[in-house]
């Protein structure tokens, strides 16, 4: 091992250098858990304790997920940000935000430069909703509507709130996320860091009815408990529920109990059940009693056949009545109903990223991959791994599971990248450009203003400065211009 090898941190001549292309918590967590792994295995592997580590993140800002995929009521989820923060002020990690893969950066750049590239580029779209009527006016993707008032900085500054009855397809998180701000009063949002385009939007919805279609049964969603507790608390909605939607077998319960999450989520929803029931006894209240304003229904059993519309617009959605057995299979019944409703919001799962130069899986939809190693095709067609290319969080693993899930995954893949690196003949060191300044003169030669950690601390600065004149927290700049001027002065 070289002698620069055992030097330590920033002063090393020839550590490992690693490009991480998306900031956000897939990419953060990545990056903190290569650093300590290196620390405790390095010298033993061959590879030395310390790496420079490279962020890229198109956006001016990072975080991704936890900054522009978390609605703005879910303050407990985002203190997730300020852990992430301090893993992005070490020394060994750079942030070059705004600085977009596959535009501003190749991949042959990269891999002059760097040993390795991580890929943590998340999921930006929706899955495609494939039932008559899907392209009609008033049908929506759930990302376009969480980029919209997550406040994402290419996202539009308006969104059409004008139906009075509006569906919901989907049982997990991002489908209650989009429900609950579809049925939310939009002074209750002001302790977040809602964007102010997005409190106008909200307070001018004309949303009264909301119905939510979950093809199988209570013991099969997807929710969080955290999720339906934030549910039964909203001011002036009353819950809707079918009774016997509720009745399970004996078998069904069974099943359901050997999971803890699964038990607890159920649990959950027979609270949500009994104070359905008393609301609707109550007249039409919400949690507290009073009169409410909008209704929640929630449909399970209900599966979308078709998306029904007039003069090129929704005008309502037909659903197939379904059958569930105890281990989730579920079957359809030929029982459709028809409800009315003007707009209808998709949740369905989000769809990876496709990366420039990375081959993709489109039946997993991720990037191919096998452990996080990056594949020239998915293995079940004969794909082969690909030196110097690793993957991690949803482009490894799909969008599934919850953010703090991404810290085992891109342990596997952490761990896989070092058995490579010291398999080599080189001690890893496999770039052959390993000047630590090769990158910031290559961007300053194509006339980029990559934003630093340093600049990200003065958009942070300025949105806590704008919160406390009002009394909030913080207020979230939307327009990418701003977040430029803020960071870079």
């Amino acid at each position: 091992m070289s002698e620069s090898m055992n030097q330590g941190g920033g002063q090393q001549a020839d550590r490992l250098k690693v490009a991480v292309v998306g900031a956000g918590p897939a990419g953060v967590y990545a990056s903190d858990i290569l650093l300590r792994q290196l620390k405790e295995q390095g010298q033993e592997l061959g590879l030395g304790e310390d790496a420079r580590i490279d962020i890229f993140e198109k956006l001016p800002v990072p975080f991704g997920l936890v900054r522009y995929g978390v609605a703005p009521d879910h303050p407990s989820i985002k203190y997730i940000a300020g852990a992430l923060e301090k893993t992005l002020a070490n020394p060994d990690l750079h942030l070059y935000a705004d600085v977009e893969f596959g535009k501003d950066l190749t991949l042959e750049e990269l891999e002059e430069r760097y040993d390795v590239v991580l890929f943590a580029t998340g999921a930006v779209d929706d899955r495609p909703l494939e039932i008559e009527g899907h392209d009609l006016r008033g049908v929506y993707g759930a990302a376009h509507f969480v980029e919209w008032y997550d406040g994402y900085p290419t996202a539009p500054r308006e969104w059409p709130l004008e139906a009075e009855q509006v569906a919901v397809i989907g049982g997990g998180n991002v489908a209650m996320d989009v429900a609950r701000i579809l049925v939310r009063r939009a002074d209750d949002l002001l302790p977040t860091d809602i964007p102010g385009n997005v409190y106008e939007g909200v307070k001018a919805n004309k949303a009264r009815e909301l119905h939510m279609f979950i093809r199988r049964g209570p013991a099969q969603a997807k929710f969080s408990v955290q999720e339906l507790r934030e549910m039964e608390q909203l001011p002036g909605v009353q819950i809707v529920i079918d009774e016997n939607d509720f009745d399970l077998d004996d078998d069904t319960i069974a099943k359901a109990s050997e999971d803890k999450l699964t038990r607890q989520m159920l649990a959950e929803l027979y609270t949500i059940r009994d104070m359905a029931l008393d609301m609707e006894a109550g007249g039409g209240v919400d949690f507290e009693g009073n009169p409410a304003e909008r209704k929640f229904y929630l449909h399970f059993y209900q599966m979308p056949a078709a998306i029904v519309g007039q003069d090129g617009a929704v005008s309502g959605i037909r659903v197939e009545h379904t059958r569930v057995d105890a281990d989730g299979r579920m079957s359809e019944t030929g029982e459709y109903s028809e409800i009315p409703v003007q707009a209808v919001y998709h949740a369905i799962g989000y769809k990876p990223a496709q990366v420039e130069g990375v081959p993709y899986d489109f039946d997993a939809y991720t990037l191919a991959n096998e452990g996080g190693r990056i594949y020239t095709a998915p293995a079940a067609e004969g794909g082969q791994p690909i030196e110097r290319l690793y993957a991690t969080g949803w482009a490894k693993r799909g969008p599934v599971g919850l953010i703090g899930s991404t810290k085992s995954d891109a342990l596997e893949t952490i761990s896989n990248m070092l058995a490579d690196l010291a398999a080599t003949g080189s001690h890893g060191r496999l770039a052959p450009d390993r000047a630590e300044d090769s990158t910031d003169r290559l961007l300053a030669a194509k006339g980029l203003h990559p934003i630093d950690f340093a600049g990200w601390q003065k958009v942070d600065a300025y949105e806590r400065a704008e919160g406390a004149k009002v009394g909030r927290e913080h207020i979230k700049v939307v327009d990418p211009d701003q977040l430029r001027r803020l960071a870079l002065g």
